[in-house]
């Protein structure tokens, strides 16, 4: 069934989480302080794993914080609907997640201390598990066949879109003192 996504500078995104309004939020009036850590990745790139990691080193390695608090609440999703009202009362130091792509990333990051840590993965990995993660989850469209899925994957027509110039956007921040690059793969050794 065709899911009715939310447009914003042209991409698409999944209606039950975002708005143009939290989008367009996020993007023009979002304030960034200084002290904001923020988990960048496109879908299926190791978001929840960062958030774990992220959590258990603000809390110094307790593990008590991150299994009584949902992972949205301690790291909230700032451009989304429900995880804006969350990133606003966050105390700070904020740790804050998305898969926004550079630009439309807060235009107020540019002139802040902020930091942003971006975990890349293997396409080929992004691919099948983001269609695997569409099939079961009733805010996405389920994809007709993989090979649609990958024909869409390779020409940026997916929710959040093109994981190339996602991937590129982010890397020409690579050189910048507030930029920390990792991939799945060096996570997982």
């Amino acid at each position: 069934m065709p899911v009715p996504y939310v447009v914003y500078n042209g991409i698409k995104f999944p209606p039950a989480y975002n708005s143009e309004r939290s989008l367009g939020f996020a993007h023009k009036e979002f304030l960034v302080r200084d002290d904001d850590v923020f988990n960048v990745t496109y879908p299926k790139s190791g978001t929840v794993w960062m958030t774990e990691i992220l959590s258990l080193i603000r809390s110094h390695g307790h593990p008590g914080w991150s299994r009584t608090v949902l992972n949205s609440d301690r790291v909230p999703w700032f451009s989304t609907r429900l995880g804006l009202e969350s990133a606003l009362s966050y105390p700070s130091p904020r740790l804050l997640t998305c898969h926004l792509p550079r630009d439309i990333f807060p235009e107020s990051f540019s002139s802040s201390k902020a930091k942003v840590i971006y975990t890349l993965r293997d396409p080929r990995d992004v691919v099948v598990s983001y269609y695997h993660f569409c099939r079961m989850c009733n805010s996405y469209e389920d994809p007709a066949s993989f090979e649609q899925f990958l024909r869409d994957f390779l020409d940026g027509e997916l929710p959040h879109g093109s994981w190339f110039e996602h991937v590129q956007g982010w890397m020409e921040m690579k050189d910048k003192e507030n930029f920390f690059f990792i991939t799945y793969e060096e996570l997982k050794k």
